[in-house]
């Protein structure tokens, strides 16, 4: 069987030409082995059993046909939280950390408030939330049964008071609340990332929506003023080249300090706005 070094040396040799064939390929063995970084790189003689190194030599196939690493792996870290994943849920993305951000940044009309996080899929966004703040009360909605059972899962296991259940958008949500997050689908449906990378294997009911992909966030705007506290906010993550129109729905739908936040990469993307009813 090959040492350590040997495998990840023809793991990434195997990956060559995909996004990133070393962290790939040191994911993966990690994984195969049950070893961490620091004993990988401390001890690289060590020899792999026969059962690891066919895991190994497994997933390193199934990663050359470009099934995510997050998949393989079946987690996914995010805001620093080790999260269950699965094929029902998008993967959570270091762009989408932003909109935690921009959440933990405002002044809400309660600091004990409620929170609602819609299309919450493996629960990301509320789990960082209620991560940072013990003191809201969130929750976090899904139209499949699957990706509520995976939030919950993770819920549990980090021990977070999230409260996950099923809802397409508001329509098994009742109350008011102080802050409404969403990573809803926003992708055009002739888009050609669609046939690119991870998103080939995520599920196109959570990456693509009609109306150049604004249905959903259209939808989201208009509905949620019925939802929210005075003075409460709804923010949203969208593509690269909708903020305009983000915030030009925002706006007609009577929301002030409508704003948008840039990405890791200085692209808009997250816009939001504060309810105030007397402006509608």
């Amino acid at each position: 069987m090959p040492s350590l070094a040997e495998a990840l040396h023809w793991g990434t040799q195997q990956l060559q030409g995909g996004e990133s064939p070393a962290v790939d390929a040191r994911l993966l063995l990690q994984e195969a082995a049950q070893v961490a970084a620091s004993r990988l790189f401390a001890f690289p003689e060590q020899t792999l059993t026969e059962a690891d190194w066919l895991r190994y030599q497994h997933w390193i196939s199934r990663r050359r046909q470009g099934e995510p690493v997050a998949y393989l792996l079946g987690w996914r870290e995010f805001w620093s939280l080790p999260l269950e994943v699965a094929p029902c849920t998008l993967i959570p993305r270091p762009d989408t950390e932003r909109l935690v951000e921009v959440a933990l940044s405002l002044t809400l009309p309660e600091p004990h408030g409620a929170v609602l996080d819609l299309g919450t899929g493996t629960g990301a966004i509320a789990l960082a939330l209620a991560s940072e703040r013990p003191a809201w009360q969130v929750q976090g909605v899904d139209w499949q049964e699957s990706a509520v059972a995976l939030a919950q899962r993770n819920a549990e296991r980090l021990n977070l008071p999230v409260r996950f259940y099923r809802s397409h958008w508001f329509d098994q949500v009742q109350g008011q609340f102080a802050l409404i997050v969403s990573n809803p689908p926003y992708i055009d449906a002739d888009d050609p990332h669609l046939q690119q990378g991870d998103v080939r294997f995520e599920p196109s009911t959570a990456l693509v929506a009609a109306e150049q992909g604004l249905a959903d966030l259209r939808a989201l705007v208009e509905q949620a003023p019925g939802y929210l506290q005075q003075q409460g906010w709804l923010l949203l993550e969208h593509g690269w080249q909708q903020a305009g129109a983000v915030r030009a729905l925002l706006q007609q739908a009577g929301f002030v300090q409508v704003q948008s936040w840039c990405d890791l990469a200085g692209h808009e993307r997250v816009s939001g706005g504060c309810w105030h009813a007397g402006t509608y």
